[in-house]
């Protein structure tokens, strides 16, 4: 037996209905689209949300709320976590991202959380006071980077 030779089993497929192929064929005129409508026509596809005349779900229901559209969403590492790493290393976005402590992309905010007793330097976006402290008592420095945009007088 070739790879060639290979077929279906018999019955296991059948021909597609070829629509709009005369009366004789039972599939003519509107081929077996029903009478005028919308589904009837070319291109008429009705997309999932619709509900067929009826006001829509998401204006039916009440809107609430503020959303900022500036806010900044950190990723959150805890000092509690970096005690893994060995005396002396500058952890930074690489570094966590590579310890698999930060997953995605964009800002790291460090926060108090667990003990540390290692001397790091830790590079992030920003810190909590707590998380602050709790490294430079372990002997670390925490370094943020100035905001964009601020010039110090």
């Amino acid at each position: 037996m070739r790879l060639g030779d290979l077929r279906p089993a018999a019955g296991a497929t059948k021909d597609t209905k070829r629509r709009g192929k005369g009366a004789a064929t039972g599939l003519g005129g509107t081929s077996g689209r029903g009478h005028k409508g919308h589904k009837a026509r070319t291109g008429g596809k009705i997309p999932v949300w619709f509900e067929g005349g009826q006001m829509p779900i998401q204006r039916r229901l009440p809107k609430r709320g503020f959303i900022n559209p500036t806010r900044v969403e950190y990723q959150v590492v805890q000092v509690g976590r970096l005690a893994g790493a060995p005396a002396g290393t500058t952890i930074d976005a690489a570094w966590l991202k590579s310890a698999r402590l930060a997953r995605k992309s964009g800002p790291i905010k460090l926060l108090a959380g667990g003990d540390l007793k290692v001397a790091l330097t830790v590079r992030v976006d920003a810190a909590s006071e707590a998380a602050r402290k709790a490294v430079e008592a372990a002997g670390g420095k925490v370094e943020i980077p100035s905001p964009k945009g601020s010039t110090e007088r």
